[in-house]
């Protein structure tokens, strides 16, 4: 069934800073210890914050200020660069199935040919100033993606500790970045500020891995355990020089369960425009997900049968954003089709 809805979500409650783990990607303690913190979080919460990661500060900078120059056009003109069918231009509309957020957006594949031919209705002046701003940033925060995917096979004790990693480096991978523009929230009557606007409502991110950073805006909320035994919506602190990173559904199913993808939502500001940019690492459309050999045990059976990434996007592109869509792929029967206490978080 589908999930409810972020207006019939928890609550937003406050949380100890310790609710969000913060691991230093230097490894100050050691490669192995850096992937067990790694897998703790993402097993544990489904996300973590990334610090000291290696992406130049100017990289981002670079993507932000061509991002900011788009966004700061008029509106006849950003529509030329749409509708998003799915890449592309798009306003509030998210997906066709209803779904509204106060925000305005682009999403690129990351195909350096598909960027170049996008950014010729993006950056009218001078096309190639946007495709190398993004094609940079993607570079660096693939690389990134993939220290972490193999950081995650060594420590979930695969014989083939790349094999994840390779999913997103292949010439036919599916990754897409996507850049959100969240402008201030409307005001009340009199110019009382309203109450936060959803700016993307409560989803699951369907690919492998997601790598997001954004500007000193707060908005960004994460559904986690409260400790009371509910989930609550807790606050993630803005922080432009770090990284946010979280599993997908495939990642999910490729761990059999292990690790968890995480719902999130964001909301926007009464006061700041807040900017954001997200790499999401997928396969290949023809790739066959499932679950990794070393995750399958007598006591941990398959969860979810195989799929291609094509027939998971097919099915989500009729579904609306809060689905839990990976309930749709379960296996039914000898046990793998109970969730238990994962079943709100899938």
């Amino acid at each position: 069934a589908p999930a409810s809805s972020s207006a019939a979500a928890p609550a937003c409650r406050d949380m100890a800073p310790a609710g969000i783990p913060t691991i230093d990607m230097s490894a100050p303690a050691g490669r192995a210890e850096l992937s067990r913190q790694m897998v703790e979080a993402f097993a544990e919460r489904g996300f973590f914050k990334a610090v000291n990661h290696g992406v130049p500060p100017r990289v981002s900078a670079r993507l932000d200020a061509a991002s900011a120059a788009f966004f700061a056009r008029p509106a006849e003109e950003k529509q030329q660069a749409g509708p998003p069918d799915p890449l592309g231009y798009g306003s509030r509309s998210i997906g066709s199935h209803g779904d509204v957020g106060e925000l305005e957006y682009l999403i690129l594949h990351t195909d350096p040919d598909v960027v170049a031919r996008k950014a010729r209705a993006i950056d009218r002046d001078d096309p190639s100033r946007f495709s190398e701003a993004v094609n940079e940033y993607v570079q660096a925060v693939r690389h990134l993606a993939c220290q972490i995917l193999d950081l995650l096979g060594e420590g979930l004790g695969l014989r083939d500790p790349a094999s994840i990693s390779r999913l997103v480096t292949t010439t036919d991978s599916d990754s897409l970045v996507r850049i959100n523009n969240y402008p201030p929230s409307a005001t009340g009557d009199g110019g009382v500020k309203a109450a936060s606007a959803v700016g993307f409502g409560e989803h699951s991110d369907p690919q492998i891995l997601s790598v997001l950073r954004a500007n000193d805006v707060d908005g960004l909320q994460v559904l986690l355990p409260d400790g009371r035994g509910e989930d609550a919506w807790v606050q993630v602190p803005a922080d432009p020089a770090a990284f946010f990173i979280n599993v997908g559904d495939l990642l999910q199913a490729l761990t059999n369960g292990k690790l968890v993808s995480i719902r999130h939502r964001v909301m926007a500001s009464t006061s700041k425009p807040r900017l954001s940019a997200i790499y999401f690492a997928a396969p290949a459309l023809h790739e066959s997900i499932s679950a990794l050999p070393e995750t399958v045990t007598a006591d941990a059976p398959r969860r979810y049968r195989p799929f291609t990434w094509a027939e998971y996007k097919k099915t989500m592109y009729t579904l609306r954003l809060s689905h839990n869509r990976l309930d749709l792929f379960k296996v039914v029967g000898e046990g793998g089709g109970d969730s238990g206490e994962d079943k709100s978080r899938i």
